[in-house]
């Protein structure tokens, strides 16, 4: 290209620059749009793309964001803003879980196994991982498992590894994050957190119900205790020449 085109281009692009209207910048005047974008979209929506869908800068729609949050968490709010797997929804509220289930006639809850949630820790802890390396921590065949998790789309393949028979890697998902309500992979708790926790939690139930011992009971001379007798007691001695029954 000679210098002249080079020339040519860059005046192009400059004059499409100065036509271009500037970015907005105020969040009061685009978070009724960011309202109406969140509440219409059945994923979370990251601000970047916010940002191009409403031509505003990234300050913009971090405090219009930031603006909705604030009303959202008012009393007497049924949804509430808050942020998961990288992105932006509106969300009800846990109190109203009852009533909701009741309205959409939805009677039980989609409950993932135990077996299911320990191949799922172990990958989201594990990542990328294979699922021989996964039966070799949980010590069985999980691939009907695996395949449950890929069913609710908790996981998904990530390439393969470089070692023999070059099995398939395994990864979390988006919707995994969204389902434990993550905003990313660096929140889920440190298994030594867990242990603290665990430790925390038993301690404060021993202290809340201490272990009973046996109840102090006081029989008085000529008084009859309630209940039975002690079971080394509680054969009969046939008086003398009396005979037992058969």
């Amino acid at each position: 290209m000679t210098e002249a085109g080079t020339n040519t281009d860059a005046a192009i692009a400059e004059a499409e620059k100065a036509e271009r209207p500037p970015r907005e910048t105020s969040p009061e005047r685009i978070a009724p749009a960011i309202e109406a974008v969140l509440f219409s979209s059945a994923r979370p929506v990251r601000e970047r793309d916010l940002a191009e869908l409403l031509d505003a800068t990234a300050g913009a729609v971090t405090g219009a964001l930031e603006l909705l949050r604030g009303r959202t968490e008012e009393e007497g709010r049924g949804v509430r803003l808050e942020k998961v797997a990288g992105g932006w929804r509106f969300v009800t509220r846990p109190e109203f879980d009852a009533l909701l289930r009741r309205f959409h006639e939805v009677s039980e809850r989609s409950r993932l196994s135990l077996a299911a949630l320990e191949t799922l820790a172990i990958i989201a802890y594990r990542q990328p991982i294979t699922l021989p390396e996964v039966q070799e921590i949980r010590g069985v065949n999980c691939a009907s498992v695996l395949k449950t998790l890929f069913e609710k789309k908790l996981v998904t393949t990530a390439g393969k590894k470089a070692v023999v028979g070059t099995p398939f890697l395994y990864r979390t998902t988006p919707d995994f994050l969204m389902r434990f309500g993550l905003n990313e992979l660096d929140e889920l708790p440190r298994p030594e957190d867990l242990d603290a926790d665990l430790a925390a939690t038993l301690e404060a139930r021993e202290i809340a119900a201490p272990t009973a011992g046996p109840p102090d009971i006081r029989v008085e001379p000529g008084e009859i205790a309630d209940g039975p007798a002690p079971e080394e007691e509680s054969e009969l001695t046939p008086e003398p020449g009396a005979v037992p029954e058969e």
